[in-house]
């Protein structure tokens, strides 16, 4: 099991936020904070409380699992279509992983 470090975590709320597009002063303020709060994250002077860190993974729309999960590239996108997926019935679902795995073996 990888072990996940400080860096990481500043690494990745860095990368979810640029991929969000908004700025480190945006996010501080949509989660109630001084606009240094995110920046002070990033740069390594603080890491968020665990509350904090749920609300961060709420904010990006993920899940904690998909937080360390860095090798899903757009972690939000997935989790939007899955979320949406489970409104489906069975036949449907159906439908869609047999064009998923149409769509993956043209790759």
């Amino acid at each position: 099991m990888r072990q996940v470090d400080t860096k990481f975590i500043r690494d990745r709320i860095t990368q979810l936020r640029i991929q969000k597009g908004v700025s480190e002063y945006k996010m501080s303020y949509d989660l109630g904070h001084s606009r240094s709060y995110i920046y002070n994250i990033s740069s390594g002077k603080s890491l968020p409380p665990m509350a904090e860190f749920l609300e961060i993974c709420d904010y990006f729309e993920i899940t904690p699992s998909q937080f360390f999960n860095d090798a899903t590239e757009n972690p939000a996108l997935l989790q939007s279509a899955i979320e949406e997926l489970r409104k489906l019935n069975d036949d449907d679902l159906m439908l869609v992983i047999s064009n998923t795995r149409r769509l993956n073996k043209d790759k």
